[in-house]
C-alpha cells in the first residue's frame, strides 16, 4: 500500500481536512503514494536551542513522553489497518529518526529531509528533490518519509500536526492528510 500525496503540478488543490482512515486508505491502495509523517509530539517550543548539533540529540528538542507513545501508537494503528510503509526514510534530527523507529522500527537517514527551519536557502532544492521522489514511486509499499512541518507543508501545500501523516500520489493530484493515528 502507499499512503501518500503530492502537491504536484502548480495549481493542484489539497484538502484542508483529513480524509477519514478507510477513504484514505482506499485511496492509497489505487494508486502508488508516498506517506509523510511529521514527527512525534516533542518537548515545548519551537525550532531547536541556539547551537544545536545534529550529532547529540541532547542538544537539540526532542520526543516528549507523550510523542514517543504517539509514536509507538501511530506505528501500530497502521499495522492494525494493514498499512506496512516500504522503505522508512527519515530527517537526521533526532526527533526524526525516534519518531521512525518508535513507529516502524526502522529508518535511513535522507538529508532530502532535514528541516531548513533555520536555513529556509535550502527549501527549493530539497522540496524538489522530495517531490521528484513521490513522482518517481511507481507502486508497491508506500515508502514513509519522517521529516518536519516545513518540509511537508512546502511538499504538499498541507499543513501538518506533530504525528500526522500525509498522503502524496505519485501521479502528481492533490495531497490529503490521514485522521489522527496516535
Amino acid at each position: 500500500m502507499v499512503l501518500a500525496g503530492a502537491a504536484g503540478a502548480a495549481g493542484a488543490r489539497a484538502q484542508a481536512a483529513p480524509l477519514a482512515l478507510r477513504e484514505a486508505l482506499r485511496r492509497i491502495q489505487s494508486a502508488p503514494h508516498v506517506l509523510l509523517m511529521r514527527h512525534a509530539l516533542t518537548e515545548p517550543g519551537v525550532g531547536d536551542p541556539p547551537g544545536y548539533r545534529l550529532e547529540e540529540c541532547a542538544t537539540q528538542r526532542n520526543l516528549s513522553a507523550q510523542g514517543r507513545e504517539q509514536a509507538r501508537r501511530v506505528g501500530a494503528a497502521l499495522r492494525a489497518a494493514g498499512l506496512t510503509p516500504g522503505e522508512v526514510r527519515a530527517s537526521a534530527w533526532c526527533r526524526c529518526r525516534d519518531t521512525a523507529e518508535l513507529a516502524f522500527g526502522r529508518h535511513t537517514v535522507w538529508p532530502v529531509l532535514n528541516s531548513f527551519f533555520d536555513a529556509h536557502e535550502h527549501a527549493p532544492t530539497r522540496t524538489a528533490a522530495l517531490r521528484a521522489f513521490v513522482a518517481a514511486h511507481a507502486g508497491g509499499l508506500p515508502p514513509m518519509l519522517v521529516t518536519h512541518q516545513v518540509n511537508i507543508s512546502a511538499a504538499s501545500g498541507l499543513p501538518v500536526a506533530m504525528g500526522q501523516i500525509v498522503a502524496m500520489p505519485a501521479d502528481g493530484g492533490p495531497a490529503f492528510g490521514l485522521p489522527p493515528l496516535g
